[in-house]
């Protein structure tokens, strides 16, 4: 855990020092929505709020993608060469794949959305971005992918039920595993709205996925998740109320998809249910106001997500973020309870 530690501090001090000359770049660079897709005249809680970030740079999370990536590919040899013990659950090469194809594939995708916002290419005048359904269709096939590769190259095809046991999926394993990771990328996109709620609720959850990785003596998967950290917290620095930053889609995609992966990987789901329960209850409260508008043709909430409608209700944005982040560490220390009983 020490060595975890340094790393961890070690990746903070170089997004730290890389992150105030970025953010100054994407500001020279004007990497915002310049026309916003809420109207004018909207003028409901979620819009005035939307509109009120329409000069705050997007991309962040790409800073935190390059540079993790960059220095993982750095320290795993370095700590070999030094002697230090690599212990893994799988096979290295083949884990290390998983877990890098997920974090980048998924921020390319998200990458391609933030560049067409940056052009202003929106849906009434010539849009040429992913269309949702387009877009959940390549997230499946990504998904499919990943699963695939957990149950071929890893022989991955259990899930560890508290009080329960290990329950064997067999090949249902993958569409299990699909189903996960485009979930957790889509919930962590919609849950980013609001300044430090995504970045910090992943903050904390990803602590209690590091003390289960090192539970589990899984060196490779413990020093992605602290190098990550470490990108996170810099990052969050900028992100917090009123933020100078945010994550953008290439960021919130990518830590969606790799946060149910890591989850994956541990193979503590409830666990990753759990700890990501804020994402959930948030990424269910847009789907199913957007279903029940298609079914009935009304709302069920006066508006979604469920950060918006406290917003709606009177909460203010920091208290909003703020008790999130304590229902996340409560949320974190149960979902590891339930893990080591």
């Amino acid at each position: 855990m020490d060595i975890l530690l340094g790393i961890l501090i070690f990746s903070f001090i170089v997004h730290a020092f890389l992150i105030v000359p970025f953010v100054n770049f994407l500001y020279h660079l004007k990497f915002f929505k310049n026309k916003t897709a809420i109207s004018k005249e909207k003028t409901d809680e979620a819009s005035v709020h939307i509109r009120s970030k329409s000069r705050t740079p997007e991309g962040g999370g790409l800073l935190i993608l390059v540079v993790t990536s960059l220095i993982f590919a750095f320290i795993l040899p370095l700590l070999r060469r030094l002697g230090f013990e690599i212990t893994h659950v799988y096979a290295i090469n083949d884990e290390i794949n998983i877990i890098f194809f997920t974090f980048i594939a998924f921020g390319l995708l998200g990458l391609y959305d933030d560049v067409v916002k940056f052009f202003e290419l929106d849906r009434e005048e010539g849009y040429t971005g992913i269309p949702s359904r387009y877009k959940f269709m390549i997230q499946g096939v990504l998904g499919f992918i990943i699963g695939a590769m957990m149950y071929i190259n890893l022989g991955i095809d259990i899930i560890h039920i508290p009080f329960v046991g290990v329950i064997h999926f067999g090949v249902w394993f993958i569409p299990v595993a699909a189903f996960l990771v485009v979930t957790f990328a889509n919930a962590v996109n919609i849950t980013d709205g609001m300044d430090g709620l995504a970045s910090g609720l992943l903050m904390i959850s990803l602590f209690g996925f590091l003390i289960l990785s090192t539970s589990i003596l899984d060196t490779p998967l413990s020093i992605f998740i602290a190098l990550w950290l470490g990108g996170l917290i810099a990052f969050l620095y900028f992100n917090v109320f009123p933020a100078r930053i945010f994550m953008g889609d290439v960021g919130a995609l990518a830590f969606g998809a790799t946060f149910a992966t890591v989850g994956l990987l541990t193979g503590k789901v409830v666990a990753l249910m759990i700890v990501g329960l804020p994402f959930l209850i948030d990424g269910f409260s847009s789907l199913i106001q957007i279903l029940w508008v298609k079914i009935f043709h009304r709302r069920i909430l006066p508006i979604a997500p469920l950060h918006y409608y406290l917003l709606k209700i009177g909460w203010s944005e920091p208290k909003i973020v703020q008790r999130a982040w304590l229902v996340g560490i409560m949320l974190v220390v149960f979902g590891i309870w339930l893990s080591i009983i």
